[in-house]
């Protein structure tokens, strides 16, 4: 039996946030936090629905390249 995704909910909240304010992500702060407290609640690799935004975050840590 499948396991339901423990932040699928946080995730369709955003959805439905989102396209009641046409996208603007400003409007859907307080939702997103959800989303991001969910996904820090559970390990890596229990919700698909934060696979995403974990690879998001591990970005946000890498250093920037200098080009020159």
């Amino acid at each position: 039996m499948l396991q339901k995704d423990p932040c699928q909910k946080q995730a369709c909240e955003i959805q439905k946030c989102l396209q009641a304010n046409n996208f603007r992500d400003s409007k859907c702060q307080a939702v997103i936090q959800e989303l991001r407290k969910c996904c820090a609640r559970y390990r890596k690799g229990r919700s698909l629905v934060c696979s995403g935004y974990d690879k998001e975050e591990v970005e946000k840590l890498k250093p920037k390249s200098t080009s020159q």
